[in-house]
């Protein structure tokens, strides 16, 4: 690895911690699990199973996270036509160059198992009359692998199913209402528990501590960053600046994946709904202005296509028109069809006052997925020791520079089976956190709204050194923006730091690939195959690091 030879834009100094009381009240458990999605959820249970005591953390309540949102489904091979090669090859091509094959083959191999405990936890998917699962087929898959709940209510099957077996288990602690604040660290540099504001717990001001002998992060996405996003509110990238802070690596933040067709419905909102992919997939179009099919002839999938690439071409029409989005036929698939199949998208069109069964539906790309976050290994493990990540939180190499369709639920349930065997197999003991003396400090909330601006006008959907400058001119005198410390005022300092980490990647990364469009270097270039690692010093300043694929 070696300092990236490209010179970054001027951007804000980063707090190594956030600022708050000192804790008022502790609890100690075996680990700790930040996050109540998929990955989360599912790490809590096997750490039970393994027969450790467990508390999850999670910021509003255990439902609120992004997992329930997931409509499409999840990617797996139940098909005996299909393999878990050709889901590998998948998700390589989508990744550009990117992907860790080990990972990636990890993903696919260990999936159907993975599938098949979430039915043991009482999930329940959409079958056939013979009583097999039915698969449909998303965006970049050459194959039906996409298993699916309620038409298009995958993820709140899931997440109802692992809400209700963590419910069931007396020595899981949950911990609602409750924003995690910065990593305890021991003498050792290991991690060992979590500082975090519980409404209405312990002291006051709500600030305690949980100590662990290990933290798994599965904090989710961080969409909020942007202006329009498929994202919950929660979803403030709290995960990833607390690496941050802590001084874990974290890569390939560049790679925001914006999901071609959000639904454009004209109202100012912080989450844009979703129209699934699953919907192309059944044989919805796209079609411009006119009423052409453009995605004919771009791609050998057409509407099918990698989510990066049916982006682009919806931005390059809207470009084109100076329309504000295209449109989504689903029309000639029918009214029982629709109904049936897809009743959460149905609902979501309605209330925006359109009728799918006979109305086109206008769509655009938003904000939905970030393909980096914190580095780990094939096991789990961040750079810092004690410290995990599984889920969006998570960069464990599958993705690459474009997540595949419907791997992302897959790749929670993969890894946070993997993290939990790793834990149990060696946890040390209770350890005490040191603290030390590292800049603190908490933005003004007020900042929220014209950072997100900035980062869709300049980092979104396309980017050029121009405006990643603009972007960063404005974080600089964002970040300057200080606050009394209060839960808005920590989300808001995650958001600068997520903001800064990303816009000095996408400055560094001068070609385009996968979700990464730069407009002023539009090939992708084999020189810039590898990856970017991002971690902040103990005086706040953000550095990047080259690393070359070898």
């Amino acid at each position: 690895m070696f300092t990236v030879g490209v010179d970054l834009p001027r951007l804000p100094e980063l707090p190594s911690r956030l600022r708050a009381p000192q804790p008022g009240w502790a609890e100690t458990t075996d680990v700790v699990v930040v996050g109540s999605g998929v990955a989360g959820l599912t790490a809590a249970l096997h750490l039970r199973e393994a027969g450790l005591h467990v508390t999850v953390v999670t910021k509003v309540n255990i439902d609120d996270g992004s997992t329930r949102w997931a409509q499409g489904g999840i990617a797996a091979v139940f098909d005996p036509y299909d393999t878990p090669a050709a889901h590998a090859e998948d998700t390589l091509v989508a990744g550009v160059g990117l992907c860790d094959p080990a990972a990636v083959d990890v993903l696919v191999n260990e999936g159907p198992a993975r599938v098949r405990e979430l039915m043991r936890w009482g999930a329940e998917f959409d079958r056939n009359a013979d009583g097999s699962l039915m698969l449909t087929r998303e965006g970049g898959h050459h194959a039906n692998r996409i298993v699916h709940a309620g038409g298009d209510a995958t993820g709140a099957e899931v997440q109802r199913a692992l809400h209700a077996a963590v419910r069931r288990d007396p020595w899981i602690r949950l911990f609602e209402h409750a924003l995690v604040l910065d990593l305890l660290r021991d003498a050792a540099g290991r991690a060992c528990g979590v500082t975090l504001h519980v409404l209405g717990e312990g002291s006051e001001d709500g600030v305690g501590a949980v100590l662990g002998r290990a933290v798994v992060l599965a904090t989710g996405g961080m969409g909020q960053v942007y202006a329009v996003t498929t994202n919950p509110v929660v979803s403030t990238g709290d995960g990833v600046a607390l690496a941050l802070r802590a001084g874990a690596a974290v890569t390939d933040l560049e790679f925001v994946q914006f999901h071609p067709t959000a639904l454009v419905t004209g109202a100012a909102s912080a989450q844009q709904p979703l129209v699934s992919e699953a919907l192309r997939g059944e044989g919805a179009y796209l079609r411009d202005g006119d009423g052409k099919r453009f995605m004919v002839g771009q791609h050998d999938l057409a509407e099918l296509a990698p989510r990066d690439v049916v982006a682009k071409g919806i931005h390059r029409v809207m470009l084109a028109e100076g329309s504000a989005n295209v449109w989504l036929d689903a029309r000639h698939l029918g009214a029982e069809f629709l109904e049936a199949r897809f009743p959460t998208i149905m609902t979501s069109c309605r209330a925006a006052g359109i009728e799918p069964t006979t109305d086109l539906i206008p769509v655009a790309p938003a904000a939905h997925y970030a393909s980096g976050g914190v580095r780990t290994d094939l096991r789990g493990r961040t750079s810092i020791p004690g410290l995990y990540a599984c889920g969006e939180v998570a960069c464990t190499g599958v993705h690459g520079a474009n997540r595949l369709a419907s791997n992302s639920l897959l790749e929670g349930l993969v890894f946070a089976r993997r993290i939990a065997t790793d834990i149990a197999a060696d946890l040390p003991p209770q350890t005490e956190p040191v603290t030390g003396d590292a800049p603190q400090w908490a933005v003004d909330p007020a900042v929220r709204q014209p950072l997100q601006q900035a980062m869709s006008r300049g980092a979104g959907v396309l980017r050029s050194a121009t405006s990643l400058d603009e972007v960063a001119a404005t974080l600089t005198r964002l970040g300057t923006e200080r606050a009394p410390s209060d839960t808005a005022s920590w989300e808001a300092a995650n958001l600068v730091t997520i903001a800064a980490a990303l816009v000095a990647a996408a400055a560094c990364r001068q070609e385009t690939r996968g979700c990464h469009w730069r407009d002023d270097f539009p090939i992708t270039d084999e020189a810039w195959c590898g990856h970017l690692l991002a971690t902040v010093t103990d005086t706040g300043v953000l550095t990047e690091t080259w690393e070359p694929l070898t």
